[in-house]
């Protein structure tokens, strides 16, 4: 959008993930694009991330990242030449499985919803909330698909779950498990390392997760899926839970029930609403968060909105 718009950009990728965004920049120099439009600066947010927020002559910073890093850019942009800012931050994303919907499709997209990238997607669903009648043969069904699932080599196509991105990140994530247990919620599989060199975690489920747990607040960014159930027929009660969080990036609905779909879909305060899929975002489809989700849009026409000033000009 940043290109689209008319501007040249400076790129400031992740610390512990550099490669890809040299490698487009190489690959924008082969498509023809001019030296000096694409720019790619790697290093530390710290350094390199505080830097730009800073500058004088950047008028724009657009971030993806966690709130905390987000409110820290805000103040900086603010307080350096009040650069506008669009931020992309943390989720914890609801998604919830009616007992009148597609099963074996829930099933299917609910893995993928916690699972694909190995759990560190912005958008990935962090919370399932389940109908009492369907939970248990959700959950039996989801085990059984888990126990398929071929751990190994990212390249290799006929693997399923690859490594974490860094050892800091698997670390974490065996932390937070803990904390699960710890707080009463069932381990039904998984919640540690893989037993094999690299940074391999297991997929990982929990059930009889409650409101207040950790585990249900927070945002894992990894390969856990968080089940909660809730009473059938009780749409305001598990909204009202749904809603109940800082975090408004994306969520999800499972049901065949059209009118439910669209109620749902209207209540839910976040930026996308899935229903019966997810993960399905289109370049089309403006894509953004609520609340402390963060503010701004990526994709579609709003983006472009992002990366331009309008002027006027009248003549007498």
């Amino acid at each position: 959008a940043c290109l689209a718009a008319g501007n040249t950009v400076v790129i400031k990728p992740a610390q512990v993930t550099p490669l890809t965004a040299l490698k487009f920049a190489e690959l924008t120099l082969k498509a023809g694009i001019p030296k000096g439009v694409v720019n790619i600066l790697p290093g530390s947010g710290s350094l390199i991330g505080q830097r730009l927020s800073d500058h004088p002559d950047v008028r724009k910073i657009g971030f993806t990242g966690s709130t905390e890093v987000g409110k820290h850019i805000m103040k900086s942009c603010a307080l350096s030449n009040v650069k506008k800012v669009s931020l992309e931050l943390g989720g914890k994303s609801p998604l919830i499985i009616f007992a009148d919907c597609d099963l074996s499709k829930a099933v299917q997209m609910g893995m993928s919803s916690v699972f694909f990238n190995k759990g560190e997607n912005c958008i990935a669903a962090g919370r399932l909330f389940v109908e009492d009648s369907i939970h248990d043969q959700f959950v039996r069904k989801v085990v059984e698909e888990v126990k398929k699932m071929k751990i190994g080599n990212p390249l290799d196509r006929d693997t399923n779950h690859g490594p974490q991105n860094h050892q800091a990140h698997l670390q974490k994530l065996v932390e937070y498990c803990q904390h699960g247990v710890e707080e009463g919620a069932t381990l039904v599989c998984g919640g540690k390392q893989v037993s094999r060199p690299g940074f391999f975690f297991e997929p990982t489920i929990f059930t009889d997760v409650e409101d207040h747990m950790f585990i249900a607040k927070e945002e894992s960014f990894g390969p856990i899926m968080v089940i909660s159930r809730f009473a059938d027929g009780d749409v305001d009660t598990v909204l009202s839970r749904a809603n109940a969080t800082e975090f408004g990036l994306a969520s999800g609905i499972f049901t065949k029930d059209i009118n439910k779909a669209l109620y749902v879909s209207d209540k839910l305060e976040a930026g996308t609403v899935f229903v019966n899929t997810y993960n399905k975002t289109d370049v089309a489809a403006p894509f953004g968060g609520f609340k402390q989700s963060g503010f701004g849009k990526d994709l579609g026409e709003a983006a472009l909105n992002e990366y331009l000033r309008v002027k006027t000009v009248t003549f007498e």
